[in-house]
């Protein structure tokens, strides 16, 4: 295909990728259909567009290129080599773009759609696969990506659109999340079943005080709720242990290795008592959370329907 010389500048080799890609994605699958058929008014017929559209698009995009990528053979064009080398990338961009397209509308589906879900650890053995099957019984072909994590690390999934929704604690409070209480769970003293509190049913946080802690790592909300609960009892708890993962520090309770404040466990564990704290109030709130604006799919629409409707009992009995 021959063309005059355009006066508008044609891409510099070293211009700005997504300047490239903005200004050549319309075209390309014009160039796809016209290369399938080699006739520019069988492609305006297949693909529905004017013949003045479609061959007004090729000769821009060559002139965007600064590549004859058709000749012309009577009524008929024939790719270039350039063409050719042109068309296989293209051909696999536009196949790459159709199955992201099917991919994301098969996620939104509202019978077989996904939910990308986040949760803390402590909620995994019990509360979220309870939940799960409640929620499918009446949406059986729902999709779920979960992800276990700590509460700071799931609300930064969420600003980045890698999660739906988040079961974290404690409820954040940020203006760009939106965030519902769901229900609160007591926290208890762990400690070793030798230990000279082990007798005991009930107990004062300050009676803690001289004991040696095993905590969460800093910027775990559990480990915030433990240094908040130690402080207002009149103390600061001497950590001699950090882990991520509630039962790991049950276990280190276990081998007498400290007292911790956790939530309940799905299983008792053998080696360790659990006490009731009177004071200070331990409980931590637990609470979903998504992102501000966002515009749910309806299989987003319904579990979050569904964990709402939970308010109160989220947790198990």
């Amino acid at each position: 295909m021959v063309h005059q010389q355009s006066s508008q500048a044609r891409l510099s080799p070293s211009g700005d990728t997504e300047d490239i890609v903005a200004l050549l994605a319309p075209r390309l699958a014009h160039f796809a259909g016209v290369a399938r058929t080699e006739h520019v008014t069988r492609a305006a017929q297949e693909m529905n567009v004017p013949q003045s559209t479609l061959s007004r698009a090729l000769v821009r995009l060559e002139e965007d290129l600064g590549v004859d990528l058709f000749v012309r053979r009577g009524r008929t064009l024939a790719l270039t080599v350039a063409g050719r080398t042109f068309l296989g990338s293209v051909e696999r961009a536009l196949a790459e773009v159709e199955r992201a397209a099917d991919e994301v509308r098969a996620d939104a589906d509202p019978a077989t759609g996904k939910v990308a879900f986040g949760f803390l650890h402590t909620m995994g053995a019990e509360t979220v696969p309870g939940l799960l099957h409640a929620f499918r019984a009446d949406h059986p072909r729902v999709r779920f990506s979960l992800v276990q994590n700590y509460g700071e690390a799931m609300l930064e999934r969420l600003r980045a659109g890698e999660l739906d929704l988040c079961l974290t604690s404690p409820v954040p409070d940020a203006p760009d999340l939106v965030a519902r209480r769901l229900d609160e769970q007591k926290l208890r003293l762990v400690v070793p079943a030798d230990h000279r509190l082990a007798g005991r049913r009930r107990i004062r946080l300050a009676e803690a005080a001289d004991e040696v802690f095993v905590t969460l790592e800093p910027g775990y909300g559990l480990r915030r709720i433990t240094d908040a609960l130690c402080k207002e009892a009149g103390f600061r708890p001497k950590v001699a242990f950090e882990g991520e993962e509630a039962e790991t520090l049950r276990g280190l309770v276990a081998a007498g290795l400290g007292v911790a404040l956790l939530p309940p466990p799905a299983v008792p564990r053998p080696g360790v008592v659990e006490l009731t704290v009177t004071a200070p109030r331990a409980a931590r709130e637990i609470g979903v959370a998504w992102l501000a604006g966002r515009t749910d799919t309806p299989p987003v629409a319904a579990f979050k329907k569904f964990l709402l409707s939970r308010r109160g009992h989220l947790l198990p009995s």
